[in-house]
């Protein structure tokens, strides 16, 4: 049952995001997420400069005239919201957390989907799939998806481990058609998971569309001088004492933060994946709008 507070956030959820569905990104969506193939529509009479492998020869032979048949592309995709909701999706130092903001990028990809008739499913993980809601059209069926998304929290203690690799692996499963996937996450991935990562990303940007948005906070990649701090990891539960006072251990920190972004976005470049950095602190419409822009001018 719905509570008084979620239906609330819901509902503001719901304005915000379908304002910028409709607003910010109107059009642009539709342009740059086209169909795959094209479908029969109907026949009309031969023009001159026709093209002779699309005359329809039975037609032309019943009424004694040339017709050709008129193709349209298939404009009707599915599109998947695929959500990195562990841990440290709670995490955040400044406007909002990760959490929030992943629940409202993929609210205005969700309208953006319905406004253009395209089905909108959902997966959401986090070290391994926790849920997941098949595509369908509507918006109900989108209020839906954003309500899962808003009352989702992990069913079991975190490993530490990343399940972007299973559920990429779900969306091969669940749909053999190409698929447009958005895929959400602070690509916390470690080291001896990064190949299977590769695997995975290879595979699924061979058979869709995928985008990817890197989700990242300000804490990410410069630790706060507050002098000695006890730091717990979100997805492991372990405990450090770490003294943030000391220089060294702050720059050693950001150094460290910076090559993990560097290798991130390294992978995604190198198999040609859309992507775009996310922050808590910022408007994440301006960033939507360049993986947008840089898209149709590369199509």
């Amino acid at each position: 049952m719905l509570t008084r507070e979620l239906m609330s956030r819901l509902r503001r959820i719901e304005i915000k995001t379908s304002r910028l569905a409709n607003r910010e990104m109107a059009g642009a969506y539709r342009s740059v997420f086209k169909g795959h193939g094209m479908s029969f529509e109907e026949v009309r009479p031969y023009q001159q400069g026709d093209d002779v492998r699309v005359i329809d020869w039975n037609v032309s032979a019943r009424t004694g005239d040339l017709f050709v048949k008129v193709f349209v592309e298939e404009r009707e995709l599915t599109v998947f919201l695929l959500l990195d909701m562990s841990a440290s999706s709670d995490f955040g130092t400044r406007v909002r957390t990760r959490r929030d903001l992943i629940a409202e990028v993929a609210a205005v990809h969700a309208f953006s989907a319905i406004r253009n008739n395209d089905r909108v499913g959902l997966i959401i993980f986090t070290d391994q799939v926790e849920h997941f809601v098949p595509p369908k059209k509507g918006k109900t069926h989108v209020l839906r998806v954003i309500r899962d998304i808003l009352e989702f929290r992990p069913g079991r203690k975190p490993s530490g481990a990343s399940g972007i690799t299973p559920a990429l692996g779900l969306l091969s499963k669940v749909t053999k058609k190409t698929s447009v996937a958005f895929l959400i996450s602070d690509f916390f991935v470690a080291p001896n998971e990064q190949d299977d990562l590769r695997k995975a990303l290879s595979i699924a940007s061979s058979r869709h569309d995928l985008v990817a948005y890197v989700t990242r906070d300000p804490a990410d990649e410069q630790l706060p001088d507050v002098g000695l701090a006890t730091l717990r990891d979100a997805e492991t539960g372990k405990l450090r004492l770490v003294d943030t006072h000391s220089a060294s251990v702050r720059a050693r920190y950001a150094r460290q933060s910076v090559a993990d972004r560097a290798r991130v976005e390294t992978l995604l470049k190198r198999l040609s994946i859309d992507y775009e950095l996310l922050s808590t602190h910022q408007d994440y419409i301006p960033a939507v709008n360049r993986l947008f822009t840089k898209r149709a001018r590369r199509h």
